[in-house]
Protein backbone atom coordinates (compact mmCIF):
# COMPACT_ATOMS: atom_id res chain seq x y z
CA UNK A 1 0.00 0.00 0.00
CA UNK A 2 2.85 2.38 0.83
CA UNK A 3 4.37 1.75 -2.62
CA UNK A 4 1.05 2.64 -4.25
CA UNK A 5 0.79 5.89 -2.28
CA UNK A 6 4.38 6.87 -3.10
CA UNK A 7 3.86 5.99 -6.78
CA UNK A 8 0.74 8.18 -6.82
CA UNK A 9 2.79 11.01 -5.37
CA UNK A 10 5.38 10.78 -8.14
CA UNK A 11 2.78 10.50 -10.90
CA UNK A 12 1.17 13.67 -9.59
CA UNK A 13 4.54 15.40 -9.47
CA UNK A 14 5.45 14.63 -13.06
CA UNK A 15 2.00 15.54 -14.39
CA UNK A 16 1.87 18.94 -12.64
CA UNK A 17 5.50 19.71 -11.88
CA UNK A 18 5.20 23.36 -12.86
CA UNK A 19 2.73 24.04 -9.99
CA UNK A 20 4.26 22.14 -7.06
CA UNK A 21 6.38 23.40 -4.15
CA UNK A 22 8.69 21.08 -2.25
CA UNK A 23 9.51 21.39 1.44
CA UNK A 24 11.43 19.10 3.77
CA UNK A 25 11.26 19.55 7.52
CA UNK A 26 12.75 17.30 10.14
CA UNK A 27 14.24 16.73 13.56
CA UNK A 28 17.56 15.26 14.69
CA UNK A 29 17.58 14.29 18.37
CA UNK A 30 20.75 12.97 20.03
CA UNK A 31 20.41 11.82 23.64
CA UNK A 32 22.54 10.66 26.53
CA UNK A 33 20.53 8.85 29.19
CA UNK A 34 20.84 7.10 32.51
CA UNK A 35 18.05 4.71 33.42
CA UNK A 36 17.15 2.64 36.47
CA UNK A 37 14.60 0.14 35.18
CA UNK A 38 13.96 -3.35 33.81
CA UNK A 39 14.35 -4.58 30.23
CA UNK A 40 12.37 -2.18 28.05
CA UNK A 41 8.93 -3.05 26.73
CA UNK A 42 10.31 -2.39 23.21
CA UNK A 43 12.45 -5.52 23.71
CA UNK A 44 9.59 -7.52 25.22
CA UNK A 45 10.36 -6.73 28.86
CA UNK A 46 8.38 -5.14 31.67
CA UNK A 47 10.32 -1.87 31.85
CA UNK A 48 8.16 1.22 31.48
CA UNK A 49 10.65 3.28 29.45
CA UNK A 50 11.45 2.87 25.75
CA UNK A 51 15.16 2.10 26.24
CA UNK A 52 17.03 -0.41 28.42
CA UNK A 53 18.48 -0.02 31.88
CA UNK A 54 21.89 1.66 32.25
CA UNK A 55 23.72 4.47 30.47
CA UNK A 56 23.78 5.02 26.74
CA UNK A 57 24.15 7.49 23.92
CA UNK A 58 21.43 7.16 21.28
CA UNK A 59 19.66 8.73 18.35
CA UNK A 60 16.42 9.48 20.15
CA UNK A 61 14.74 10.43 16.87
CA UNK A 62 15.74 11.19 13.32
CA UNK A 63 12.56 12.23 11.56
CA UNK A 64 11.58 13.94 8.34
CA UNK A 65 8.41 15.21 6.64
CA UNK A 66 8.53 15.64 2.87
CA UNK A 67 5.64 17.83 1.71
CA UNK A 68 4.57 18.53 -1.84
CA UNK A 69 2.17 21.47 -2.13
CA UNK A 70 0.08 22.37 -5.20
CA UNK A 71 -1.67 25.69 -5.86
CA UNK A 72 -4.98 23.85 -5.86
CA UNK A 73 -4.77 23.26 -2.09
CA UNK A 74 -3.71 19.63 -2.45
CA UNK A 75 -0.62 18.48 -0.56
CA UNK A 76 1.17 15.15 -0.25
CA UNK A 77 3.07 14.13 2.89
CA UNK A 78 5.54 11.33 3.61
CA UNK A 79 6.81 11.10 7.20
CA UNK A 80 9.69 8.82 8.16
CA UNK A 81 11.45 8.16 11.47
CA UNK A 82 14.56 6.33 12.67
CA UNK A 83 15.72 5.27 16.14
CA UNK A 84 19.14 3.94 17.14
CA UNK A 85 20.21 2.80 20.62
CA UNK A 86 21.99 -0.10 22.33
CA UNK A 87 19.21 -2.59 21.61
CA UNK A 88 17.82 -1.59 18.21
CA UNK A 89 18.37 0.29 14.98
CA UNK A 90 15.23 0.83 12.90
CA UNK A 91 13.96 3.21 10.22
CA UNK A 92 10.80 3.45 8.16
CA UNK A 93 7.59 5.22 7.26
CA UNK A 94 5.26 6.41 10.04
CA UNK A 95 2.75 8.41 7.95
CA UNK A 96 1.94 8.94 4.26
CA UNK A 97 -1.14 10.76 3.06
CA UNK A 98 -2.76 13.16 0.61
CA UNK A 99 -4.56 16.22 2.00
CA UNK A 100 -6.83 18.89 0.55
CA UNK A 101 -7.86 22.06 2.37
CA UNK A 102 -10.34 24.46 0.82
CA UNK A 103 -10.46 28.22 1.08
CA UNK A 104 -13.06 29.51 3.57
CA UNK A 105 -16.39 30.59 2.09
CA UNK A 106 -18.31 33.76 2.92
CA UNK A 107 -19.93 32.08 5.93
CA UNK A 108 -16.54 31.18 7.39
CA UNK A 109 -16.65 27.45 6.66
CA UNK A 110 -13.54 25.61 5.50
CA UNK A 111 -13.28 21.88 4.89
CA UNK A 112 -10.35 19.52 4.75
CA UNK A 113 -9.91 15.91 3.65
CA UNK A 114 -7.06 13.49 4.27
CA UNK A 115 -6.51 10.04 2.72
CA UNK A 116 -3.71 7.58 3.52
CA UNK A 117 -1.80 6.49 6.62
CA UNK A 118 -2.06 8.96 9.49
CA UNK A 119 -2.60 9.59 13.19
CA UNK A 120 -6.16 10.34 14.33
CA UNK A 121 -6.49 13.82 15.88
CA UNK A 122 -5.82 12.91 19.53
CA UNK A 123 -2.42 14.11 20.79
CA UNK A 124 -1.92 17.56 22.32
CA UNK A 125 1.82 17.00 22.88
CA UNK A 126 3.15 15.67 19.60
CA UNK A 127 2.81 18.91 17.71
CA UNK A 128 6.24 19.21 16.09
CA UNK A 129 7.59 17.77 12.84
CA UNK A 130 7.54 13.95 12.48
CA UNK A 131 5.13 13.75 15.47
CA UNK A 132 7.83 14.88 17.90
CA UNK A 133 6.90 16.45 21.21
CA UNK A 134 8.08 20.06 21.47
CA UNK A 135 7.83 20.48 25.27
CA UNK A 136 9.27 17.18 26.54
CA UNK A 137 11.59 14.44 25.32
CA UNK A 138 9.25 11.63 26.36
CA UNK A 139 5.55 11.70 25.60
CA UNK A 140 2.92 11.04 28.25
CA UNK A 141 1.59 7.50 28.76
CA UNK A 142 -1.45 8.41 26.64
CA UNK A 143 0.53 9.58 23.64
CA UNK A 144 3.26 6.95 24.00
CA UNK A 145 0.48 4.40 23.46
CA UNK A 146 -1.01 6.35 20.56
CA UNK A 147 2.43 6.38 18.90
CA UNK A 148 2.80 2.65 19.45
CA UNK A 149 -0.59 1.18 18.50
CA UNK A 150 -2.97 3.79 17.06
CA UNK A 151 -2.39 4.52 13.38
CA UNK A 152 -4.88 4.08 10.56
CA UNK A 153 -5.23 3.59 6.82
CA UNK A 154 -8.30 5.52 5.79
CA UNK A 155 -9.88 8.88 5.13
CA UNK A 156 -10.78 11.86 7.30
CA UNK A 157 -13.13 14.78 6.70
CA UNK A 158 -12.88 17.95 8.82
CA UNK A 159 -15.19 20.96 8.79
CA UNK A 160 -14.14 24.20 10.53
CA UNK A 161 -16.09 27.39 11.10
CA UNK A 162 -13.61 30.28 11.40
CA UNK A 163 -14.46 32.92 13.95
CA UNK A 164 -12.40 35.61 12.27
CA UNK A 165 -14.87 35.61 9.38
CA UNK A 166 -18.04 35.36 11.47
CA UNK A 167 -16.80 37.86 14.11
CA UNK A 168 -16.81 35.17 16.79
CA UNK A 169 -13.96 34.83 19.34
CA UNK A 170 -13.61 31.12 18.64
CA UNK A 171 -13.30 28.50 15.88
CA UNK A 172 -15.43 25.35 15.82
CA UNK A 173 -14.21 22.12 14.21
CA UNK A 174 -15.66 18.66 13.72
CA UNK A 175 -13.77 15.79 12.11
CA UNK A 176 -14.78 12.23 11.24
CA UNK A 177 -12.52 9.44 10.00
CA UNK A 178 -13.17 5.92 8.76
CA UNK A 179 -10.34 3.43 8.54
CA UNK A 180 -9.00 -0.12 8.39
CA UNK A 181 -5.71 -1.78 9.43
CA UNK A 182 -5.80 -1.30 13.20
CA UNK A 183 -7.45 -4.53 14.40
CA UNK A 184 -4.75 -5.82 16.83
CA UNK A 185 -4.52 -2.45 18.65
CA UNK A 186 -4.90 -3.04 22.38
CA UNK A 187 -2.67 -6.10 22.64
CA UNK A 188 0.46 -4.17 23.61
CA UNK A 189 -1.39 -1.98 26.10
CA UNK A 190 -2.87 -5.09 27.73
CA UNK A 191 0.39 -7.03 27.91
CA UNK A 192 2.97 -4.44 28.87
CA UNK A 193 0.68 -1.78 30.31
CA UNK A 194 1.09 1.98 30.11
CA UNK A 195 4.61 3.13 29.21
CA UNK A 196 6.59 6.33 28.65
CA UNK A 197 8.85 7.09 25.69
CA UNK A 198 9.04 8.72 22.29
CA UNK A 199 9.24 5.58 20.16
CA UNK A 200 6.72 5.41 17.30
CA UNK A 201 5.94 2.05 15.75
CA UNK A 202 6.84 2.10 12.06
CA UNK A 203 4.19 1.13 9.54
CA UNK A 204 4.36 -2.68 8.98
CA UNK A 205 6.61 -3.07 12.08
CA UNK A 206 5.79 -5.66 14.75
CA UNK A 207 6.53 -5.20 18.45
CA UNK A 208 7.54 -7.96 20.93
CA UNK A 209 5.02 -9.21 23.47
CA UNK A 210 6.07 -9.66 27.09
CA UNK A 211 6.19 -13.14 28.56
CA UNK A 212 3.36 -14.38 30.79
CA UNK A 213 2.29 -17.88 31.84
CA UNK A 214 -0.79 -18.08 29.60
CA UNK A 215 1.55 -18.15 26.59
CA UNK A 216 3.01 -21.51 27.63
CA UNK A 217 2.25 -24.53 25.36
CA UNK A 218 -1.22 -25.92 25.92
CA UNK A 219 -2.63 -22.81 27.58
CA UNK A 220 -5.13 -20.22 26.33
CA UNK A 221 -2.67 -17.94 24.56
CA UNK A 222 -0.13 -20.45 23.30
CA UNK A 223 -1.10 -19.65 19.68
CA UNK A 224 -0.42 -15.93 20.07
CA UNK A 225 2.45 -14.73 17.86
CA UNK A 226 5.57 -13.60 19.69
CA UNK A 227 5.15 -10.12 18.20
CA UNK A 228 2.07 -7.99 17.68
CA UNK A 229 1.51 -6.05 14.46
CA UNK A 230 -0.89 -3.22 15.35
CA UNK A 231 -1.53 -2.19 11.74
CA UNK A 232 -3.27 -5.26 10.30
CA UNK A 233 -6.74 -5.75 8.84
CA UNK A 234 -8.25 -9.06 9.96
CA UNK A 235 -12.01 -8.87 9.41
CA UNK A 236 -12.61 -6.33 6.60
CA UNK A 237 -14.71 -4.15 8.92
CA UNK A 238 -14.36 -0.37 9.03
CA UNK A 239 -13.48 1.52 12.22
CA UNK A 240 -14.17 5.16 12.94
CA UNK A 241 -13.02 8.19 14.92
CA UNK A 242 -14.88 11.43 15.59
CA UNK A 243 -13.44 14.54 17.21
CA UNK A 244 -14.79 17.99 18.05
CA UNK A 245 -12.80 21.07 19.03
CA UNK A 246 -13.49 24.58 20.25
CA UNK A 247 -10.52 26.93 19.80
CA UNK A 248 -10.74 30.26 21.65
CA UNK A 249 -8.63 32.92 19.94
CA UNK A 250 -5.56 33.87 21.94
CA UNK A 251 -6.45 31.57 24.86
CA UNK A 252 -6.54 27.89 24.01
CA UNK A 253 -8.69 24.96 22.95
CA UNK A 254 -10.85 22.11 24.23
CA UNK A 255 -11.43 18.86 22.34
CA UNK A 256 -13.36 15.64 22.85
CA UNK A 257 -13.46 12.52 20.70
CA UNK A 258 -14.30 8.83 20.39
CA UNK A 259 -12.30 6.07 18.67
CA UNK A 260 -13.55 2.57 17.79
CA UNK A 261 -11.54 0.16 15.66
CA UNK A 262 -14.68 -2.03 15.31
CA UNK A 263 -12.54 -5.16 15.23
CA UNK A 264 -14.02 -8.65 15.55
CA UNK A 265 -12.53 -9.89 18.85
CA UNK A 266 -12.60 -13.61 17.98
CA UNK A 267 -10.87 -13.27 14.59
CA UNK A 268 -7.32 -14.65 14.39
CA UNK A 269 -4.85 -15.00 11.51
CA UNK A 270 -1.31 -16.35 11.87
CA UNK A 271 -1.24 -15.71 15.61
CA UNK A 272 -2.58 -12.15 15.32
CA UNK A 273 -5.88 -11.67 17.12
CA UNK A 274 -8.52 -9.02 16.62
CA UNK A 275 -9.00 -6.73 19.61
CA UNK A 276 -12.16 -4.64 19.85
CA UNK A 277 -10.56 -1.45 21.18
CA UNK A 278 -12.47 1.76 21.76
CA UNK A 279 -11.97 4.82 23.91
CA UNK A 280 -13.07 8.36 24.68
CA UNK A 281 -10.52 11.14 24.89
CA UNK A 282 -10.69 14.76 26.02
CA UNK A 283 -8.03 17.45 26.00
CA UNK A 284 -7.53 21.02 27.17
CA UNK A 285 -4.75 23.48 26.38
CA UNK A 286 -5.04 26.94 27.85
CA UNK A 287 -2.82 30.00 28.06
CA UNK A 288 -2.86 31.10 31.71
CA UNK A 289 -0.62 34.06 30.90
CA UNK A 290 1.69 35.18 28.12
CA UNK A 291 4.38 32.87 29.53
CA UNK A 292 2.43 30.05 31.19
CA UNK A 293 0.43 27.30 29.41
CA UNK A 294 -1.66 24.49 30.85
CA UNK A 295 -2.29 21.17 29.08
CA UNK A 296 -4.45 18.31 30.31
CA UNK A 297 -5.65 15.13 28.65
CA UNK A 298 -7.79 12.17 29.68
CA UNK A 299 -8.38 8.85 27.89
CA UNK A 300 -10.61 5.99 29.01
CA UNK A 301 -11.70 2.89 27.16
CA UNK A 302 -12.14 -0.86 26.83
CA UNK A 303 -10.49 -3.64 24.85
CA UNK A 304 -11.72 -7.20 24.28
CA UNK A 305 -10.09 -10.25 22.73
CA UNK A 306 -11.82 -13.63 22.54
CA UNK A 307 -11.10 -17.18 21.50
CA UNK A 308 -12.47 -18.42 18.13
CA UNK A 309 -15.30 -20.00 20.17
CA UNK A 310 -16.06 -16.52 21.56
CA UNK A 311 -14.90 -16.94 25.16
CA UNK A 312 -13.37 -13.83 26.71
CA UNK A 313 -9.58 -14.21 26.87
CA UNK A 314 -8.65 -10.57 27.58
CA UNK A 315 -11.27 -8.08 28.76
CA UNK A 316 -9.73 -4.87 30.07
CA UNK A 317 -10.81 -1.40 31.07
CA UNK A 318 -8.07 1.22 30.92
CA UNK A 319 -7.59 4.90 31.62
CA UNK A 320 -4.85 7.50 31.84
CA UNK A 321 -4.67 11.22 32.51
CA UNK A 322 -2.02 13.90 32.71
CA UNK A 323 -1.75 17.59 33.47
CA UNK A 324 1.26 19.71 32.51
CA UNK A 325 2.42 23.30 32.94
CA UNK A 326 4.91 24.98 30.62
CA UNK A 327 6.66 28.22 31.54
CA UNK A 328 8.51 30.17 28.82
CA UNK A 329 10.78 33.16 29.27
CA UNK A 330 13.35 34.50 26.84
CA UNK A 331 15.29 31.43 25.59
CA UNK A 332 14.18 29.20 28.46
CA UNK A 333 11.33 26.73 28.86
CA UNK A 334 10.34 24.62 31.86
CA UNK A 335 7.69 21.89 31.69
CA UNK A 336 6.30 19.81 34.55
CA UNK A 337 3.89 16.92 33.93
CA UNK A 338 2.01 14.65 36.37
CA UNK A 339 0.19 11.46 35.35
CA UNK A 340 -2.00 8.70 36.71
CA UNK A 341 -2.88 5.49 34.84
CA UNK A 342 -4.52 2.11 35.35
CA UNK A 343 -5.66 -1.11 33.67
CA UNK A 344 -8.46 -3.23 35.15
CA UNK A 345 -8.50 -6.91 34.17
CA UNK A 346 -12.11 -8.20 33.99
CA UNK A 347 -11.53 -11.72 32.63
CA UNK A 348 -10.63 -14.99 34.37
CA UNK A 349 -7.81 -16.18 32.09
CA UNK A 350 -5.18 -18.07 34.09
CA UNK A 351 -1.63 -16.78 33.81
CA UNK A 352 -2.61 -13.42 32.27
CA UNK A 353 -3.11 -10.83 35.00
CA UNK A 354 -3.19 -7.38 33.37
CA UNK A 355 -4.14 -5.33 36.43
CA UNK A 356 -2.04 -2.21 36.78
CA UNK A 357 -1.97 1.10 38.63
CA UNK A 358 0.68 3.78 38.52
CA UNK A 359 1.73 7.41 38.70
CA UNK A 360 4.42 9.30 36.81
CA UNK A 361 6.14 12.67 36.92
CA UNK A 362 8.31 14.41 34.33
CA UNK A 363 10.35 17.61 34.61
CA UNK A 364 11.95 19.11 31.49
CA UNK A 365 14.17 22.16 31.05
CA UNK A 366 14.93 23.35 27.51
CA UNK A 367 17.26 26.12 26.39
CA UNK A 368 17.14 27.49 22.83
CA UNK A 369 20.72 27.86 21.62
CA UNK A 370 19.62 29.32 18.27
CA UNK A 371 16.39 29.21 16.29
CA UNK A 372 16.72 25.54 15.18
CA UNK A 373 18.96 24.29 18.03
CA UNK A 374 17.73 23.24 21.47
CA UNK A 375 19.36 21.56 24.44
CA UNK A 376 17.11 19.74 26.92
CA UNK A 377 17.49 17.89 30.17
CA UNK A 378 14.63 15.76 31.47
CA UNK A 379 13.96 13.68 34.57
CA UNK A 380 11.15 11.09 34.55
CA UNK A 381 9.86 9.01 37.45
CA UNK A 382 7.33 6.15 37.33
CA UNK A 383 5.88 4.24 40.26
CA UNK A 384 3.66 1.33 39.26
CA UNK A 385 2.15 -1.88 40.50
CA UNK A 386 1.81 -4.59 37.85
CA UNK A 387 1.06 -8.14 38.98
CA UNK A 388 2.30 -9.67 35.70
CA UNK A 389 5.90 -8.94 36.66
CA UNK A 390 5.70 -11.99 38.92
CA UNK A 391 5.77 -14.12 35.75
CA UNK A 392 9.41 -13.10 35.21
CA UNK A 393 10.27 -13.03 38.95
CA UNK A 394 10.35 -9.23 39.11
CA UNK A 395 8.67 -7.16 41.82
CA UNK A 396 5.05 -6.18 41.21
CA UNK A 397 5.71 -2.82 42.85
CA UNK A 398 8.46 -0.93 41.06
CA UNK A 399 9.87 2.59 40.87
CA UNK A 400 11.76 3.46 37.67
CA UNK A 401 13.76 6.60 36.91
CA UNK A 402 15.30 8.12 33.81
CA UNK A 403 17.58 11.13 33.33
CA UNK A 404 18.20 12.43 29.80
CA UNK A 405 20.29 15.11 28.17
CA UNK A 406 19.45 15.86 24.53
CA UNK A 407 20.54 18.12 21.71
CA UNK A 408 17.74 18.64 19.19
CA UNK A 409 17.88 20.29 15.78
CA UNK A 410 14.67 21.19 13.98
CA UNK A 411 14.95 22.04 10.28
Amino acid sequence: MIKIIILTFFISIFSTAFAVDYTLHGVADIRASSLDSLTTYVDGGYGKFSIDDGQQLAIGQLGGDLTLQWDSGISAHVVANAYVNNSESVAGITEGYLKYRSLPNASGYRWQTKVGIFYPEISLENNAVAWASIDTLNSSTINTWIGEEIRVLGGEFKLTRLGRITNAPYDLSLSAATFINNDPAGALLAWHGWTIGNRQTLWTESQPITYFNARMPGFSLSEQASKSDPFLELDNKVGYHINGEVKVHGKGAFSIGYYDNNATPYKVKHGQYGWHTRFYHAGLQWKLSSQLQLKAQYLTGKTLMQSPSRWDIVNNDYQSAYVSLTKKWQQHKLTARLEEFSVQDNDQTWGDNNNEYGKAATLNYTYRLAKPWFISTEYSWISSRRAARYYVHAPADLIERQLQLAVRYFF
